[in-house]
């Protein structure tokens, strides 16, 4: 069996929740999980303010799309495509084309779960990047939007230096 992918399908206005849970209530009901692995619609929680309320809200990062990790094969095409609301594929002629690795990371649609052993005031070397083999004090760490700072040598000056997670392994 094929590798399930990221693809983009395009919606009618307004209808990406409907589209969404139609298609994987078929999914369900079909038993297709072994074709069509997840649909997600990439959101974001924004603070509005109102008539001098703050309101958190949900928006949709992509509004008209859904974003579908599937294997494509000409029935799961089919069972997609044919799905009240959605107005076929993104790419070019509505030929499906999957995402690559970098816009999945951008999108935020899929998280990889980066574990770190090392905590604030552990010294690391960084294995990757143009700093690499340099090392350095752990100063934060902020798994959420997957960065570390810390503090290294430079040209015998200190240094602060944003780098992402798995860009540094914890010295023993």
């Amino acid at each position: 069996m094929d590798e399930a992918k990221w693809y983009v399908i395009a919606t009618m206005s307004a209808y990406e929740n409907k589209v969404a849970t139609n298609l994987e209530k078929i999914v369900e009901n079909r038993g297709l999980q072994d074709w069509i692995h997840k649909v997600h619609i990439p959101t974001e929680t924004v603070v509005e303010v109102k008539d001098n309320q703050r309101k958190e809200v949900e928006r949709k990062l992509f509004p008209g799309y859904v974003f579908v990790k599937m294997v494509m094969t000409d029935e799961s095409w089919f069972v997609v495509r044919n799905v009240r609301g959605c107005t076929g594929f993104v790419g070019p002629n509505g030929k499906p084309v999957p995402l690559t690795e970098k816009e999945i990371a951008s999108f935020g649609v899929e998280r990889k779960e980066i574990v770190v052993d090392y905590v604030v005031g552990d010294t690391v070397m960084i294995v990757d990047g143009p700093l690499e083999n340099f090392s350095g004090l752990v100063e934060e760490i902020d798994t959420d939007n997957n960065m570390v700072r810390i503090k290294t040598s430079m040209f015998g000056r200190e240094q602060s230096v944003e780098l992402e997670l798995d860009q540094v392994e914890r010295m023993d």
